[in-house]
């Protein structure tokens, strides 16, 4: 009887271990409403530094916050990024990513919040999507812009928002609720080159939902989706790079190769909506990637 009884148990062990292996491949029965997954990452610091634009010159940026890696300075590379601890939840997300700070007069506005990275799919053909490769590095968005060319931009999604107020392209005099904004990254890749001289041409955004023959490999389009505790009278509210049309940010890759494609295979190409773990909570037989530690399960 004991025995049975270890059997049976044993069973539903075998059992509860298969729900978390990964599903490869799409189950054609599931309707596809999003090809997803997020990084979900805090507050690391804030530096007037840069070490894709202005590498090895301390100092020389505009103030950022800095997420996820914890080892980034104007001298950071790619071995640095390996070797670094990360904010994030998953700990093989080594990525750095960073952005403008927003400041009221001279004070940094800052959240203890995690703050949410996309990673979708940019094109129609969501099951063609490939991972980053190790090192890419880029900018999106144009600290120059304009109010009409930050509104025109391939990247924009609703400007900033607030409560019930959405695209605004500039800060908003007041806000009833936090302030936050989403911003779409590029999602094509030359397949060449891993930096540009602008940071750019090394991108490119999909056309009518494919990627142009330049620039031929799709990978993820990351959206940064950033709040602020800000609300009321905004007045002083500005980002440390300009008006709100600059606003723009950095991602330099440094996930672990094996994690980001089994993310990007069982999210992106399998018509998830995944979360930090590779879960979908309205698709739960299709499994997830990661363990409770956030480790990949292999």
């Amino acid at each position: 009887m004991r025995l049975r009884h270890a059997a049976i148990a044993l069973a539903g062990l075998a059992a509860a271990f298969t729900a978390l292996v990964v599903a490869p491949t799409a189950n054609a029965a599931d309707e596809v409403t999003h090809h997803e997954f997020q990084a979900n990452c805090t507050v690391d610091h804030t530096a007037n530094d840069d070490p894709i634009v202005y590498p090895g010159v301390p100092g020389a940026s505009h103030n950022h916050t800095f997420i996820g890696n914890t080892n980034v300075d104007a001298y950071t590379d790619l071995d640095d990024l390996k070797q670094g601890e990360t904010t994030c939840l998953v700990p093989d997300d080594q990525s750095a990513y960073w952005f403008p700070t927003l400041l009221r007069g001279s004070e940094p506005i800052l959240t203890d919040w995690h703050l949410v990275v996309y990673y979708k799919s940019g094109i129609e053909d969501y099951t063609a999507v490939q991972p980053f490769p190790e090192g890419l590095r880029f900018i999106a968005g144009d600290m120059t812009a304009t109010e009409q060319q930050f509104a025109d931009a391939p990247g924009q999604v609703e400007g900033y928002e607030c409560g019930e107020s959405f695209f605004n392209w500039d800060i908003p005099d007041y806000c009833s609720s936090w302030l936050n904004i989403r911003y779409q990254s590029p999602s094509c890749w030359d397949g060449v080159n891993l930096d540009s001289p602008n940071h750019k041409s090394h991108m490119a955004y999909p056309v009518s939902g494919s990627c142009p023959s330049t620039h031929p490999v799709p990978v993820p389009m990351i959206e940064f989706k950033i709040h602020w505790p800000v609300q009321g009278d905004m007045t002083g509210v500005h980002l440390a790079s300009g008006p709100g049309s600059s606003w723009h940010y950095d991602f330099f890759n440094a996930w672990e190769p094996d994690t980001l494609a089994a993310m990007v295979d069982h999210c992106i190409n399998g018509g998830l909506q995944c979360d930090s773990r590779g879960y979908d909570l309205y698709k739960p037989h299709r499994g997830q990637v990661l363990d409770q530690n956030y480790e990949l399960i292999r």
